[in-house]
């Protein structure tokens, strides 16, 4: 049977009324079984729960759960939580997803997803094309902020990231992969443990979900969607003074150890494995923090031409591997959509900020009062 391509043009037949979502029963104590998401040597699928109505309780107690399993794992530094949408009663496919050979990956800091995360996402599935997964990655570690914070104040900022997936579908139009009216996408919300973006490529390559040896597929391309100012933070040398030597790479893509030996950077000991296998995205996000779009434009052709990348501690050649978008007009900040909440704004303010799923978890939940 012919595998239909991933599009973000949505398929009613995926929806039940109100609430619902396919999700994975978490392990309630560790287990000597081997992890649902790393490489297995079966084909059974994965048990999850039927798709049915939930509440939003429901869904808090779900990610409370799967949470609390995680951190008490001693070796997943990865892990998918849940993905939506599903086709009702259908088992979730098991690890290494058949025709699977871009993972789009939107890092999950911000906090709360807005309608501008939403046009990152669905323009870079639309560059992507044919074999594209949508991932949406919460770092359970901050590089500046420190840990995420205990597995019940973590919950419904998953709860508005999977909302925020059924949002993406539900408006979605124009294709994500060049597939027809009828086409389906799953977008996997997960964890992990890395706070940096080489330490999330690692995890995802070391966790054998998207890739499988067995069948001599090695690691999937990934792409890192990020802005302006996330960017000016993976160049920053700062960041990569505590890299330990070693640990740069366990995994194809990269030889464990790369990069090591006199006079090579911590930047390039953690980087250059990250660019063997991913690149960066960076939409220009202009405002008056980080100047005009001319200014960031300026900015990362300094960096990336005339020596820029080395005198930072990187490699020349990455410039290849950085790709610089337009961003879109009225972008609007995750600080900026707190900033209305805790002055009392909402209704339609609100709604040109953030899609309606998003909306209805901060409405309901209280959240940034």
């Amino acid at each position: 049977m012919r595998r239909r391509r991933p599009s973000l043009k949505p398929n009613p037949n995926n929806y039940n009324i109100g609430r619902s979502i396919s999700m994975h029963l978490p392990s309630p104590s560790p287990s000597p079984s081997p992890s649902p998401h790393q490489p297995q040597t079966n084909a059974m699928p994965v048990p999850t729960i039927p798709s049915v109505p939930m509440t939003r309780s429901q869904i808090l107690h779900f990610f409370t759960r799967s949470l609390t399993a995680f951190h008490s794992s001693s070796h997943d530094a990865f892990r998918v939580l849940c993905t939506a949408p599903h086709h009702p009663l259908a088992p979730r496919l098991p690890p290494a997803p058949p025709g699977v050979d871009t993972l789009v990956v939107l890092d999950s800091s911000f906090n709360p997803p807005t309608r501008a995360h939403a046009q990152m996402a669905k323009s870079a599935m639309e560059s992507a094309g044919p074999g594209a997964r949508l991932l949406l990655l919460l770092a359970v570690n901050n590089a500046d902020k420190g840990g995420a914070g205990p597995a019940a104040g973590v919950a419904p900022r998953l709860g508005m990231m999977e909302g925020f997936a059924r949002d993406l579908a539900r408006g979605g139009g124009g294709g994500g992969g060049g597939g027809g009216d009828d086409a389906e996408i799953e977008i996997d919300v997960a964890v992990t443990t890395g706070a940096l973006f080489h330490e999330k490529a690692r995890s995802i390559a070391g966790s054998g979900v998207y890739n499988d040896r067995r069948d001599g597929r090695g690691d999937v391309r990934q792409v890192y969607l990020c802005g302006f100012d996330t960017v000016i933070r993976i160049f920053d040398p700062r960041y990569y003074r505590d890299e330990p030597a070693g640990t740069a790479c366990s995994c194809s893509g990269a030889s464990e150890g790369e990069g090591e030996g006199e006079g090579v950077t911590a930047m390039q000991r953690a980087l250059r494995p990250f660019f063997a296998r991913a690149k960066l995205r960076v939409m220009m996000r202009p405002d008056d923090e980080w100047g005009s779009a001319e200014e960031q434009r300026a900015w990362v052709d300094g960096l990336l031409g005339d020596g820029g990348l080395e005198r930072v501690g990187g490699d020349a050649d990455w410039a290849g591997r950085i790709e610089l978008v337009e961003g879109v007009e009225g972008v609007v900040s995750s600080s900026r959509v707190r900033e209305v909440v805790r002055r009392g704004g909402g209704g339609d303010e609100l709604d040109g900020m953030v899609g309606e799923e998003v909306r209805r978890w901060i409405e309901e939940e209280g959240l940034y009062r």
